[in-house]
């Protein structure tokens, strides 16, 4: 059971997170998200998970591997962050976390109560619609918030339009 959101009480904003991964869909995943928020008044968390990996090493090289998945994750959400702030012109909050992904997205909106809408965006890859969306359709994962999905085909300009 998820906590009571608290996103419409007086002191609070109502946030819309996006997933960041190495997949091309989240990309529209993160404008939608954006561009919601900024309609709304409301505002946009982006959540990064770094993989459970072997960090089973000695270690030193444990840590290095550590280290080296935690820069290239903060890279990654620069990256994204700078095009949110350059095209839709709000500050994105970024949440970078290690683990199972289902798990720790259920766990930041857990934590913050004011994240209202996971916002995800299906793939066209022939593997599928996307490792987030795979798992919500065959329902090894759920979600204790309204999940928006995106279709695969929607261009920047029809998102726009939507939101």
């Amino acid at each position: 059971m998820v906590s009571k959101r608290l996103s419409r009480l007086e002191g609070h904003r109502r946030k819309f997170m996006a997933v960041i991964d190495a997949t091309p869909e989240c990309e529209r995943a993160v404008h939608y998200a954006g561009r919601r928020a900024q309609n709304t008044n409301g505002s946009l968390v982006m959540l990064y998970v770094i993989p459970e990996g072997d960090f089973q090493q000695w270690l030193g090289v444990e840590q290095i591997m550590r280290a080296e998945a935690r820069e290239e994750a903060e890279a990654v959400m620069a990256k994204v962050a700078q095009k949110v702030r350059e095209t839709i012109g709000i500050d994105p909050e970024i949440v970078i976390r290690e683990g199972n992904a289902a798990e720790e997205i259920n766990a930041a909106i857990e934590e913050d109560r004011d994240i209202a809408i996971l916002v995800l965006a299906a793939g066209s890859a022939k593997e599928g619609p996307g490792p987030l969306v795979a798992s919500l359709a065959g329902r090894t994962a759920a979600f204790p918030i309204p999940v928006t999905v995106l279709p695969d085909t929607l261009s920047d300009d029809e998102i726009d339009a939507l939101c």
